[in-house]
């Protein structure tokens, strides 16, 4: 009788086929894997379609290559192929990128084992936080997921970002002042503020300096915030708004230095921490005045390449003036002398821009009248020369391409009307190039007198120095259109009798505060 198998039920042989694909299915999917790497390394070899997958680096590609992924099973460890900046602030507060790859699941990032704030997973190739303070030096740079720490291949260097200068350090409350910052670390300055209020035309000209100028703001002294991608550095105190003082007898044109004008930033500085007004006129007479702060200088001999000089340019000796004045921009034109005087002494009048040349054919003894008409005064011998050089020590004043002055000869003709380039006659006034405080003329076109009588120089220092009391002769500054490069240089010296009217002698007002 045929015994007939019923319905569910199989023969030895599957039953040992079944208990065994029991046993694979209970083996985790790894061990599963790690068999078929077994069997794979047994097979006989075959030929690989690529080597892409040679893992081992054993010239094949086989179940030795798929226990190398599988030993690195898992997520994989964030990557950073760059940070940037690499250098910050001790005092923390740099924004830094980091970027790479596996970035999304970031949760921490640390600078020498400081946790950084405001961590941000921008995307799975970019992070972005602020540095924590650290001291100078170096630090790692550490990113954290759950997949495990990496290292950045390159650390983080603190540094001292600081200010060692504001100048000027002092400003019209108004703003406007054009102030420069010197220290270490600064190019990367992004914004300045002042008192809390941004500076405008703020420029980082180099890791040295950062030029601004100042918005309005209230009189008294105020801090200054310097923020750039190495962080915030405040300067407590850096900048103090002054309440600028106008003369009773001037009208304000300017308060504070302009820049492209008074070139030398030490001057700048000191014309602000005078508390004056910079640029005026006088109300009476509409002439435009300059303000010359008080300064120490060298008085004397300043030889060019092509003359020496005389001896009574000799000896050079240290002058300080301790209180600013008022001088005029211009030398005073026959226009402004007609105007007070009601006549015209010049030579060289009757031409279509004689208003505008300086008066001339005027003694020291005739312009008496014209300073008690104007309540103006002339300068003093020191006061002339000092505005003359306006911080340089050379032959001939500073000009475009020589901000430290020259005494190169054939540059002359940029600052003066002498007799090479004058066509034998004056010329308008501030034709010419002006000095670093703003002056035009102060070489050349006319002769100008200064107060003084004429004497020799002593060797030692003076301060406030008005010559002598009485002389035969006054003295003369400046050379002239007839001049050649001898007599517009900054130390030459002339002597005249105070009532000789020469046709190429003019003056030059100054007035106190």
């Amino acid at each position: 009788m045929t015994t007939r198998q019923r319905s569910g039920f199989t023969s030895t042989k599957s039953l040992n086929s079944l208990g065994l694909f029991n046993r694979f299915r209970s083996l985790t999917t790894l061990s599963v894997l790690a068999a078929c790497a077994v069997a794979l390394a047994l097979a006989p070899t075959a030929r690989a379609q690529s080597c892409a997958g040679d893992l081992n680096g054993d010239g094949m590609v086989n179940g030795a290559d798929l226990s190398v992924v599988l030993s690195n099973w898992g997520f994989c460890p964030p990557g950073i192929t760059q940070v940037t900046p690499l250098q910050g602030s001790t005092l923390g507060g740099t924004v830094i990128s980091i970027t790479g790859s596996g970035l999304s699941g970031v949760t921490a990032v640390s600078i020498g084992g400081a946790p950084c704030t405001a961590v941000t997973v921008v995307s799975s190739t970019l992070v972005r936080a602020t540095t924590p303070s650290g001291v100078v030096g170096q630090a790692a740079i550490s990113v954290t997921a759950p997949s495990g720490t990496t290292l950045a291949p390159t650390p983080f260097t603190y540094v001292i970002q600081q200010v060692s200068s504001i100048v000027p350090n002092t400003g019209s409350y108004t703003g406007g002042t054009a102030i420069t910052i010197t220290g270490a670390y600064l190019a990367a300055t992004t914004s300045v503020t002042i008192g809390g209020v941004p500076a405008t035309n703020v420029v980082a000209v180099s890791a040295t300096q950062v030029t601004a100028v100042t918005p309005a703001g209230s009189v008294g002294t105020v801090d200054v915030v310097i923020t750039g991608t190495k962080g915030v550095l405040t300067v407590a105190g850096g900048f103090t708004y002054q309440s600028i003082i106008v003369p009773t007898w001037a009208t304000l044109v300017e308060a504070m230095p302009d820049p492209a004008v008074v070139t030398d930033s030490t001057l700048r500085a000191a014309i602000s921490a005078s508390g004056l007004a910079w640029r005026v006129r006088d109300t009476a007479t509409q002439m435009e005045m300059l303000l010359v702060p008080p300064g120490t200088f060298k008085m004397g001999c300043t030889a060019s390449n092509q003359y020496g000089c005389n001896s009574d340019e000799n000896p050079t000796h240290s002058v300080t003036l301790t209180q600013a004045f008022y001088l005029g921009r211009y030398e005073v034109t026959q226009g402004q002398w007609v105007a007070t005087m009601g006549s015209n002494p010049s030579y060289f009048q009757g031409q279509s821009d004689s208003a505008s040349r300086p008066v001339e054919q005027v003694s020291w003894n005739t312009i008496q009248g014209f300073l008690s008409a104007t309540g103006m005064r002339l300068p003093s011998e020191a006061e002339w020369e000092y505005a003359y050089r306006a911080g340089t020590t050379t032959a001939f004043h500073s000009m475009p391409g020589y901000p430290n002055g020259t005494n190169d000869d054939n540059q002359a003709g940029t600052i003066a009307w002498y007799n090479a380039n004058s066509g034998g006659q004056t010329r308008a006034v501030g034709g010419k190039a002006a000095n670093a405080l703003g002056l035009h003329d102060m070489a050349g076109n006319v002769w100008e007198w200064v107060n003084d009588w004429y004497e020799g120089y002593s060797s030692g220092a003076q301060t406030n120095p008005l010559g002598p009391v009485s002389g035969n002769y006054r003295v003369l500054r400046g050379g002239s259109w007839l001049s050649d490069t001898s007599y517009v240089r900054s130390s030459y010296r002339n002597l005249v009798s105070p009532a000789y009217p020469g046709f190429d002698i003019g003056f030059r007002v100054a007035r106190a505060p």
